[in-house]
C-alpha cells in the first residue's frame, strides 16, 4: 500500500506519474516508484525507477535516469512487509512481470515457500512480490497475461489493489481489487487505472469504480471488466466534477457510506503501523514499558470513549494491567486519585476535543506520563503528549465516525498484544498468532461490508421504531454502545445499548413487538449467555435482529426475524468485524429516513469547547 496509478496513454508518462503520485501524498507513504515500458511497441522491456523517502527524491532519480515512455505505473508505499528501502519499494518485478500492490497478502509466507522451492529467487522482503512472481510462473505455463493474472488472484488471501505491467503486452495494464479500492479513468485514445479519483483527476473525469472482486484490463481504448468468478461485466462511468474530485464519494451517496467502505484500507494501514508483519511481531512506535506500568487510565468522548472501553476488555485480559476508561467531560471535575505510575492514554481522532484535552493535562499535572490515540498528528493533544499513537485513516468527512473508530480499535488491540507480550502474559508465539489474525481483519472487515443489501432490506423496518435495543456480552456490549450511538446520532430514532447480563435489571421492561432487538452475538465464550438473552426477548414479543456469525447462526435459537451472519473472527479481532454491519444498519436506516446522514443535526466533527 498505500497509493497506485496506471496509465496506458499518448503522451510521455513519467511525469504524469509523479503529478499523479503526488496527489495520492495524503495517504501517508515512506517510499515511492514508477515503472514504464520503454523501447516503443513489439516487445518493449519495462524499467523501474524508485526512491526511498518524498516524491522528490523519485523526481531527482527520474533527472539522472529518464524513463522514455507511454504506458506505465506508479505508487507511493506505505510499509508493510518489510522496512521502507528502496529494495522494498513498489513497483516489484518478477521476470516478466512488474507490478504495484496496495493491502496485505495474508497466505504470501506459504507460496513464497512454494516459489522458492520451484527454484525462483526474491529480491525484497515484501508479500508484494510473491504476487508478480506467481504471475510470472503462470506465464511459463504458456498462459496469456489476463489468464495468467486471473490464476495467481485464485490464489491470494488477503486485501489487494493491483496495477500489472507485462513484457510482450505493451498497450496493457492490469487491475484487479479485493478490500482495496481501484477505479478505471476513461481518456480519448487512453486508460487509467488508480487508487481513487483524485488519482486520475488530472488526465479525465469519467470514471468507472470497480467493484468487489472485480478484475480489469486497459488498453488505449477500453477497459474489459470481469467479476470475481470471471464473468465479462458492465461498470457504469460516473461523471466527477472538477470541483468535487478532492473531496469526492466516489460511487457512494454519502461521504459516511464510502468511509464504511473505506474501512480494509485504513485499518490495513493502522494495523501495518504498529506489527511488523515479516516476523508476525508487535512493532509499538514510542518509548512505553508496559511491564512497569501499575495502570493505564483511557480518557475520552463519544466513539473514541466506546474505542476505549474495547481497549480496556483486550489490555486486562491479554496482560492483566488495570485498564480504567472515563468520560472526558466528568473525568476531572470528580477529582480521581492517580499515580505517577500509571499512563494516561487520550483518544480523539481531531486530538482537539476540549474535555479529554482538559483531561489529559490534568493526568499530567499528576505526573503520569502521557499518550494519545490521534488521527491528526500535529494536534494540540499530540503536540502536548510524551507518546503519540497515529490512527492513519485518512480524512473523516462524516460527522458519525466510523473508519476512525474500527482505526482506533486496531491500534488498542495492537497495545493489548504488546502489553501482554511485555508482561509475560503470552509467549512468542502466541504474539506471532495474534499478529497473524490482526493481519486477516481488513479481509473480514470486506466480507462484513458485503451484507450491506442484507442489512438495506432490515433498515426498512428498523427505521419505523421509535426505539431500538442493542445488548451485547465481552467486548460486543461496548460495541452494542456504538451500534447504538450511530443509530440515534444519524437517524434520530431513540436507541440504547446495553450489557445484555443487564436485560433483567431494567430494560427489559421496554420489550414488547413494536421494539426491534439487535443482539450482537459471535459464537465465542459468551454466546450461550447471549442466546438465553436473545430467548428473554422473543418470549416477551421483541423482534431481534441476531448479529452473529456461521456457528453462531447454527446455534441460535429459533425465532429471530432476521439472522445476519457475519464472518467467522477470532474474539481478538471480532469487534472490527462486527463493526460494518451496525455502521450499514445505521447508515441505510437513517437514508430511509431521508435524514442528513454526514452532517447530522446539531452535532460538529470537532467538539472543541466544554
Amino acid at each position: 500500500m498505500c497509493g497506485i496509478i496506471g496509465i496506458v496513454g499518448k503522451e510521455p508518462v513519467a511525469g504524469r506519474l509523479v503529478d499523479s503520485l503526488k496527489r495520492l501524498e495524503y495517504r501517508g507513504y515512506d517510499s515511492a516508484g514508477v515503472a514504464a515500458v520503454v523501447d516503443g511497441p513489439g516487445g518493449g522491456r519495462v524499467e523501474r525507477r524508485r526512491a526511498q523517502g518524498k516524491i522528490r527524491n523519485l523526481e531527482a532519480v527520474l533527472a539522472e535516469q529518464p524513463l522514455v515512455a507511454q504506458n506505465g505505473i506508479g505508487h507511493v508505499r506505505w510499509a508493510t512487509h518489510g522496512a521502507p528501502t528502496v529494495t522494498n519499494a513498489h513497483p516489484h518485478t518478477a521476470g516478466r512481470v512488474t507490478l504495484v500492490h496496495n493491502g496485505i497478502i495474508e497466505n504470501f509466507a506459504e507460496l513464497k515457500a512454494e516459489l522458492k522451492a520451484a527454484g525462483r529467487t526474491f529480491e525484497s522482503d515484501t508479500d508484494t512480490e510473491v504476487i508478480a512472481q506467481l504471475i510470472d510462473a503462470e506465464l511459463a505455463t504458456g498462459l496469456a497475461p489476463l489468464e495468467a493474472f486471473k490464476a495467481t488472484l485464485d490464489r491470494l488471501t488477503g486485501a489487494y489493489a493491483l496495477a500489472v505491467l507485462v513484457e510482450g503486452a505493451d498497450n496493457l495494464v492490469l487491475g484487479a481489487r479485493r478490500g482495496s479500492p481501484l477505479v478505471v479513468g476513461e481518456g480519448q485514445g487512453e486508460m487509467f487505472l488508480g487508487s481513487d479519483a483524485l488519482a486520475v483527476g488530472p488526465f479525465t473525469n469519467r470514471v468507472i469504480y470497480l467493484e468487489e472482486g472485480d478484475y480489469v484490463a486497459i488498453d488505449h481504448d477500453s477497459a474489459r471488466i470481469f467479476d470475481a468468478s470471471g464473468a465479462s461485466v458492465q461498470r457504469p462511468v460516473k461523471v466527477v466534477p472538477a470541483s468535487a474530485v478532492m473531496m469526492e464519494k466516489g460511487n457512494y451517496r454519502h461521504f459516511m457510506e464510502k468511509e464504511i467502505h473505506d474501512q480494509p484500507e485504513g485499518c490495513q494501514r493502522t494495523i501495518s503501523a504498529y506489527v511488523d508483519a515479516l516476523t508476525a511481531r508487535t512493532a509499538i512506535p514510542g518509548d512505553v514499558d508496559f511491564k512497569a506500568l501499575e495502570r493505564i487510565q483511557i480518557v475520552a468522548c463519544g466513539t473514541s470513549y466506546i474505542a476505549g472501553v474495547i481497549g480496556k476488555y483486550l489490555i486486562e485480559q491479554l496482560a492483566d494491567l488495570p485498564v480504567d476508561v472515563e468520560i472526558a467531560s466528568e473525568f476531572r471535575y470528580r477529582q480521581p486519585a492517580l499515580r505517577p505510575g500509571s499512563l494516561v492514554i487520550a483518544m480523539s481522532q481531531s486530538g482537539e476535543t476540549a474535555d479529554t484535552l482538559a483531561a489529559l493535562r490534568y493526568c499530567k499535572a499528576k505526573g503520569m506520563k502521557s499518550a494519545v490515540v490521534v488521527n491528526a498528528q500535529e494536534s494540540t493533544m499530540a503536540r502536548e503528549v510524551d507518546v503519540v499513537w497515529p490512527i492513519h485513516c485518512g480524512p473523516e468527512i462524516g460527522v458519525a465516525s466510523t473508519k476512525a473508530f474500527t482505526a482506533q480499535v486496531s491500534v488498542m488491540i495492537a497495545l493489548a498484544v504488546a502489553a501482554a507480550k511485555a508482561r509475560g502474559t503470552i509467549d512468542a508465539a502466541e504474539e506471532q498468532r495474534m499478529v497473524r489474525l490482526m493481519l486477516e481483519a481488513p479481509r473480514l472487515i470486506a466480507e462484513a461490508i458485503g451484507l450491506e443489501d442484507a442489512l438495506k432490506e432490515i433498515a426498512f423496518d428498523i427505521a419505523k421504531a421509535r426505539d431500538v435495543l442493542f445488548l451485547g456480552r465481552g467486548p460486543m456490549s461496548a460495541l452494542a454502545l456504538e451500534g447504538a450511538l450511530k443509530l440515534k446520532e444519524i437517524s434520530y430514532i431513540h436507541a440504547e445499548g446495553y450489557a445484555a447480563g443487564e436485560l433483567k435489571h431494567g430494560p427489559i421492561a421496554l420489550v414488547d413487538d413494536q421494539t426491534p432487538i439487535i443482539i450482537l452475538a459471535p459464537y465465542d465464550s459468551y454466546f450461550e449467555k447471549s442466546a438465553s438473552n436473545m430467548s428473554e426477548v422473543m418470549a416477551r414479543g421483541g423482534q431481534v435482529v441476531f448479529i452473529t456469525d456461521p456457528e453462531g447462526a447454527r446455534h441460535a435459537p429459533a425465532g429471530a426475524r432476521v439472522v445476519v451472519t457475519a464472518p467467522a473472527s477470532d474474539p481478538l479481532v471480532s469487534t472490527l468485524v462486527m463493526s460494518a454491519p451496525i455502521q450499514l444498519l445505521a447508515y441505510h436506516v437513517a437514508v430511509v429516513k431521508g435524514a442528513d446522514v454526514d452532517q447530522p443535526r446539531n452535532l460538529a466533527k470537532s467538539v472543541t469547547v466544554e
